[in-house]
């Protein structure tokens, strides 16, 4: 399978001059104000429960590094994958000029060097927590600093930075990565060695990473006149719309279906996959369908239990084509449900022949989401909705 032709295959360019219906019908203009107004509220609520999980996140890794164990490194693991879950679900708002993007490169960076954070197989002595030389003091500034310094997958913050510290490298066929909880513990060799930086580093990365979380969800929130969200809201709902459409379009395109499913397929390599220490990358795809399935539908189930809804953009193609309308409802439930049908862990689905489970299933998958962004790329072209898209 050619990546590019089915990049190509899943979406055009479509121009416009303007929303044919941001003039005109006053309760069509009204519908789009209450589309643009509940975006915005999902937003936060997404951004807003990643960052208070973020906040459990470091609670429970202060209580393992304080007394290292095995539970205690069992809770901090699972704390990091209920926190990255409602982020991936809010990566429907990059790929434009969101609040997001200034900070995404620290908080979500992939793939990763390993050996530019700490020791790997056949390399002890590796990454900043043990070259103390070149790095005699961790603060937060100089892990900021060293953030892809020397080329995109030097990275040495963010969610997939954690990971790393979590699990340790992926050597295994059947289980993550099997770092030991002693990695945090002092000793006279071996990882030991660095053990009090190693214990630096994680609590330096995950402040910083509650800290962006919380900085990105204060730009949506509604209880300030000066953030993002009031300028987004202030203008035109036919440009917020635009921008709506162009992380929508992205993430289920170029970025699901395309870095994240199709190149791992095609290579058949673990390092293409997003979250290959602690094989959980089927909750990212996962999370990220459903986020786009959120945006259209109107409606965002917290952490909590609690529903954020509201009019959503099939409503808003509801009003120029509702039969468009049901069958994009209809293939994103169908995306939804070929996504999670995929056997985990991923990086095992994607090896083996075409007629292997796995990457029938991933096929499958794949063909539900190309019909999907079809619709996508038809309903922006039914609402004059210019949709930028990322090679």
């Amino acid at each position: 399978m050619n990546r590019n032709l089915l990049l190509a295959a899943l979406f055009y360019l479509v121009g416009g001059p303007q929303n044919v219906l941001a003039a005109g019908d006053p309760a069509l203009e009204t519908l789009q104000s209450a589309i643009v107004t509940n975006y915005a509220n999902i937003l936060h609520a997404q951004y807003e429960d990643s960052w208070k999980l973020s906040r459990q996140l470091q609670t429970n890794l202060e209580s393992f590094l304080q007394k290292p164990s095995a539970v205690g490194f069992g809770v901090a693991r699972e704390s990091w994958i209920l926190c990255r879950q409602p982020y991936s679900q809010s990566e429907i708002a990059r790929f434009y000029d969101g609040p997001i993007e200034p900070v995404e490169e620290y908080l979500n960076a992939w793939p990763i060097d390993l050996n530019y954070i700490d020791y790997t197989a056949g390399m002890p002595e590796a990454g900043i927590i043990n070259e103390t030389k070149l790095f005699p003091r961790l603060t937060r500034d100089v892990l900021i600093g060293a953030n892809e310094k020397e080329g995109e997958k030097t990275v040495s913050t963010g969610f997939h930075a954690i990971e790393f510290l979590l699990w340790g490298q992926d050597l295994y066929t059947d289980s993550p990565g099997r770092r030991a909880y002693t990695d945090y513990v002092a000793a006279t060799n071996g990882p030991g060695v660095n053990a009090e930086r190693r214990c630096d580093y994680l609590r330096l990365v995950a402040q910083l990473l509650s800290d962006q979380l919380q900085l990105v969800a204060d730009q949506w929130a509604a209880d300030n006149a000066t953030n993002y969200r009031a300028q987004f809201l202030a203008g035109p709902p036919a440009v917020a719309l635009e921008k709506i459409f162009a992380g929508v379009g992205n993430l289920s395109s170029s970025e699901l279906a395309g870095e994240r499913m199709l190149v791992p397929y095609t290579t058949q390599s673990q390092e293409n996959e997003q979250c290959c220490f602690s094989d959980t990358t089927h909750l990212d795809l996962l999370r990220n369908e459903l986020g786009v399935q959120d945006i259209w539908l109107g409606r965002y189930t917290r952490t909590d239990g609690s529903v954020v809804a509201g009019p959503g953009l099939l409503a808003l193609l509801e009003a120029t084509d509702a039969t468009l309308a049901a069958t994009l409802k209809s293939q994103l439930e169908q995306s939804v449900a070929a996504i999670q049908a995929i056997p985990t862990p991923f990086d095992q689905a994607i090896l083996g022949a075409n007629s292997a489970p796995g990457r029938l299933a991933i096929k499958k998958a794949l063909t539900a989401l190309a019909a999907q962004n079809n619709s996508i790329l038809a309903a922006a072209a039914a609402l004059h909705i210019r949709l930028n898209l990322k090679n």
